[in-house]
């Protein structure tokens, strides 16, 4: 029953109308195949959910519906906590740059997911919301140099976002 409560309250807190701000650019186009798989979180605005998620990934898989299968997993509190895990699932909303998804924690609401950096090798990305109150920074290793977190946060900033409120998420493998 709490996961339920906590799932739905997620949900609202996501998809609740906020200052949208002006329109948040995105990549041109992801090759939805290659963007699947897993990405570590190396850093986020993160939601109250994630708030001290060591270990944090989150695994895509296409399903042949066109749906992504989602499943992001952490440890709470620490890389001995609690081992928790969500399955949202992903629906593109903009099939042209495939860069648009709704993610849907629980039924009908989607919250907003937009690709708004994503590196030639997809090796390393950045998801943000119109809303820019959350934002992650996510790479195919748990670690990245500290030229490109740099670089990454720099992102961040261009689209809106106060880059001194990311965190870092403890990544050890």
């Amino acid at each position: 029953m709490k996961a339920i409560l906590l799932s739905l309250l997620a949900a609202c807190i996501l998809t609740a109308c906020a200052a949208r701000g002006p329109e948040m650019q995105t990549v041109d186009y992801v090759d939805i195949e290659r963007f699947m798989g897993d990405w570590y979180v190396i850093a986020n605005i993160p939601t109250f959910l994630e708030k001290g998620a060591h270990n944090a990934v989150e695994s895509y898989r296409l399903d042949e519906d066109g749906s992504i299968a989602t499943t992001f997993t952490f440890r709470k509190d620490g890389f001995d906590g609690k081992p928790k895990e969500y399955n949202p699932r992903g629906f593109i909303r903009d099939s042209k740059s495939n860069a648009i998804w709704g993610m849907r924690f629980v039924w009908p609401f989607k919250s907003d997911y937009r690709i708004v950096y994503l590196n030639e090798d997809y090796s390393q990305t950045i998801i943000g919301r119109q809303s820019r109150d959350y934002v992650w920074i996510m790479a195919r290793t748990p670690h990245i140099s500290d030229q490109d977190y740099d670089r990454l946060r720099w992102a961040v900033g261009s689209h809106g976002y106060d880059p001194s409120l990311l965190q870092r998420v403890p990544q050890r493998w």
